[in-house]
């Protein structure tokens, strides 16, 4: 059975029953296209059942290994199965017609609130972050909420998967303050639970790291009076936060070696049960630095204790480039799209890090490190093109280089054969801004496009024309 594009028909949506028949559409359409007799069947059952998808004479972006013209890629039981120019296309395959279309590997957000927060103002919608500063034994993945109306707006812009971090609440530079914030959970943008949507339960460790800073605020140039502390006393207080993290490790260690030893003496202890797992690179660590000067401390504390470690934020990464590149550590990078942070920063600083980093040797990845943002991905990888990121790298930071820095790249991040075929079908370059997202697989199954930006769009695209009457005398 062969289909064409995944558009949908533009919906009249002014009225009650406009919307409900909209919805009815939709609901018959996902059906029809997954080629299922039960209505709203999880993804994950799907394609379990063995349903098998090819796209045919398509441009396949495999990211790993160049562009294959032509090409057919094929989905079963949740995987790709085939990739390439002369493809055997099973009999009971459901065939979309990729002629003048793109696939690429659905894209990553390697930093993100998704499904933690909903609205920003709203507390009670909010779960990104937990009271007190010393949490690894909480995880983001008991808080995710399947049903967040950010996660399908994310997807129908071709993001597939994200890892959703605890902290911050949801805005790239808030951190959420020094401290241990949690276990950070990898995730499929599809399923009705969470359960459904796991990849990796436990992704990471995040950790914020303190600020040394004097305390001083500025907006626009403009720095708010009086205020602030000595670079000194600032000195002071960094130490001591950096001593009070040192301790927690010293106590996770302890405590390791105890339970080792075979002791029935010692009492559970669930933070540093949690804690002691970050130890000898047994865990992923994420840092949340910025600084250069937070930045080279956090690699210090990584080198004592042996952590896997990955920086986050790292807006002042380029002072260190070269120890980054030297020591192997990642960099999830975030927003471009921003001003820059720091008095004597260029303006053109957030623009060109991606590409200095990459040039230096720093494997990059883009976060958006939000929720309601996270659509926006692509057009961060994108905006650092045009300042010497090289078009390539840009697509990679986004799809192949996130699983590395995750730990996945063996199951995710590019299209060949035996990853899971999570991946997009486009009308062209899915980092402009002017490209169409018409399928979007997870787990080898088409998911649905459907999204609040696009129901309210065409809501109000179908709106009457507003009737003038003239009155004459």
């Amino acid at each position: 059975m062969t289909r064409g594009s995944g558009n949908t028909t533009k919906q009249p949506g002014n009225t009650t029953d406009g919307r409900i028949g909209t919805m009815l559409k939709s609901i018959i359409g996902t059906a029809v296209v997954l080629g299922v007799a039960g209505l709203g069947a999880p993804a994950e059952a799907i394609a379990q059942d063995g349903g098998t998808f090819a796209v045919r004479g398509a441009t396949i972006h495999t990211v790993a290994n160049g562009a294959i013209e032509d090409g057919t890629i094929v989905l079963r039981g949740g995987r790709i199965i085939a990739v390439g120019r002369d493809v055997e296309i099973p009999a009971d395959a459901e065939i979309i017609d990729g002629q003048g279309k793109h696939v690429f590997p659905g894209m990553i957000d390697s930093f993100s609130s998704l499904g933690l927060t909903e609205v920003g103002a709203v507390a009670v919608t909010n779960d990104a972050s937990e009271l007190g500063r010393w949490n690894p034994h909480l995880n983001a993945h008991t808080a995710i909420h399947p049903a967040s109306e950010h996660i399908p707006v994310a997807r129908a812009n071709g993001i597939t998967h994200t890892m959703a971090a605890p902290g911050g609440g949801g805005r790239f530079g808030g951190g959420g303050g020094s401290g241990i914030q949690g276990q950070a959970t990898l995730i499929h943008l599809d399923g009705w639970t969470v359960e459904e949507m796991e990849i990796e339960k436990t992704a990471a460790m995040v950790i914020g790291w303190p600020t040394l800073s004097t305390g001083f605020r500025a907006f626009a140039g403009f720095a708010a009076p009086g205020g602030g502390r000595s670079f000194r006393r600032a000195q002071e207080r960094f130490d001591e936060q950096v001593a009070e993290m040192d301790a927690w490790f010293v106590a996770a260690d302890h405590y390791r070696q105890a339970v080792a030893s075979g002791s029935s003496r010692v009492p559970r202890d669930i933070q540093l049960e949690h804690l002691s797992r970050v130890l000898d690179r047994g865990m992923k660590v994420i840092v949340r630095a910025n600084g250069w000067r937070e930045i080279e401390s956090a690699i210090e504390f990584a080198e004592k204790w042996n952590l896997d470690l990955v920086i986050a934020g790292g807006n002042g990464a380029r002072e260190i480039a070269g120890t980054l590149a030297e020591k192997n550590i990642p960099v999830i990078l975030g927003p471009v799209q921003r001003l820059p942070q720091g008095d004597d920063t260029a303006y053109d600083d957030p623009n060109t890090l991606p590409g200095v980093l990459h040039d230096a040797g720093v494997e990059i990845a883009f976060a958006t490190f939000n929720s309601s943002d996270s659509r926006t991905l692509p057009y961060e990888a994108a905006n650092s093109v045009s300042w010497g990121l090289p078009q390539d790298a840009a697509l990679e930071a986004v799809t192949l280089a996130p699983a590395r820095v995750l730990g996945v790249d063996d199951r995710l991040g590019s299209l060949e054969v035996g990853k899971v075929g999570n991946l997009i079908v486009t009308d062209g370059d899915p980092l402009e801004i002017t490209t169409q997202i018409e399928w979007v697989f997870i787990k080898g199954v088409p998911s649905d496009l459907d999204n609040k930006h696009r129901s309210l769009w065409e809501k109000y695209d179908s709106r009457p024309a507003r009737r003038v009457t003239t009155t004459t005398t």
